[in-house]
């Protein structure tokens, strides 16, 4: 049973925060540090000019003032914010009502909740009672790609369900001047907030890519990797970690994906913008060029790393300038464990 991934909506907060003033941020913060002039240059060459936080950079929560209680709290009740609107927004977009979503799939990996983000929305849209809802969490960066596999699968297996995906990450939760490494300076100038949702169904409305069913979905868990991106949570906050392994994960399992992925060629790349090198080297995997995934890099550039939501703005990006009907394509993600998910299909115009 094939699937139709509809047009998604991405919702942005309100405060744009430039590279310059992370930069000027981290000379207020770390004057004396032995690597400045370093990391300083590095984060030109990240790529992202400018990112959108929940809150501004002075912040008690952005800060470091705020304990972690108060980082949890304000990080989710600004996701909840975020991924309300972009439902609603996606809701109307396809002229479609609360009483129409058959499941919801949410992921959410920054600050922390129980009951999570998708029981939230069933309450804020309004979404029937027994909704079917899968609520994917620590999945971060990957868990866009994961909750469309998710919502591949529920189609499948409900031919005739409208299935809503949500993602919201609020990243600048791991902003945090306790951390002063190297690669922590680095994800300050990386992440940016947002929330992204679109509609899944097993009959097409609109352009958009299809599917063919779970056998064009991909899941890989690197072995051994669990240190290469992990989180941590102390009393000052949020954390993310990386080892330096880190900077060749994507490699590692490029050949693995490619014989998921087969010998025919792709026209057309949504790749997570994890980062400029991991953009470039999966497109040099996929025998794809800087054309083909301008939406990742640009992106990256406008909005920096999103988390989850990433593939969601960027395949809302291709609608901007769609492929050929017909083209083929495949959407990849990366996340920490070190892990993949990824889905070909496509488009249908």
């Amino acid at each position: 049973m094939p699937a139709y991934i509809a047009q998604p909506v991405t919702v942005f907060p309100q405060h744009q925060i430039t590279t310059a003033e992370i930069a000027d941020d981290i000379r207020h913060h770390h004057p004396d540090h032995p690597k400045l002039g370093a990391i300083l240059r590095m984060l030109t060459n990240t790529g992202v000019q400018t990112r959108y936080f929940t809150r501004p950079l002075n912040a008690p929560t952005v800060a470091g003032t705020a304990g972690v209680d108060t980082r949890a709290a304000t990080a989710f009740s600004d996701a909840l914010d975020l991924a309300t609107e972009a439902a609603r927004r996606t809701l109307t977009l396809h002229r479609l009502a609360p009483v129409d979503v058959d499941a919801i799939i949410t992921t959410h990996s920054t600050g922390w909740a129980v009951p999570n983000l998708d029981i939230h929305l069933i309450n804020r849209l309004g979404l029937r009672p027994d909704v079917r809802r899968i609520a994917l969490t620590t999945l971060a960066c990957a868990g866009g790609t994961h909750a469309l596999i998710r919502a591949v699968d529920m189609v499948t297996a409900r031919p005739g369900a409208t299935v809503l995906v949500v993602a919201a990450e609020t990243i600048s939760a791991v902003y945090n001047h306790a951390d002063d490494a190297v690669e922590h300076m680095i994800y300050k100038a990386l992440f940016g907030d947002s929330a992204a949702a679109t509609i899944v169904t097993s009959t097409p409305r609109g352009p958009g890519l299809h599917v063919t069913g779970p056998d064009d979905t991909y899941e890989h868990v690197l072995p051994n990797s669990l240190t290469r991106y992990n989180g941590r949570v102390d009393a000052t906050g949020f954390h993310f970690d990386s080892t330096k392994a880190a900077l060749t994960a994507a490699d590692d399992v490029l050949p693995d994906l490619l014989k998921w992925l087969g010998p025919e060629l792709v026209d057309f790349g949504v790749i997570h913008p994890g980062s400029q090198r991991i953009i470039n080297d999966t497109a040099r995997a996929l025998g794809l060029d800087a054309h083909d995934t301008r939406h990742s890099t640009d992106t990256l550039a406008e909005e920096g790393n999103l988390g989850g939501p990433s593939v969601l703005r960027i395949l809302e990006r291709t609608h901007g300038e769609p492929p050929a009907a017909g083209s083929r394509g495949v959407m990849v993600a990366y996340g920490p464990g070190f892990n993949t998910a990824a889905i070909r299909g496509t488009w249908h115009a």
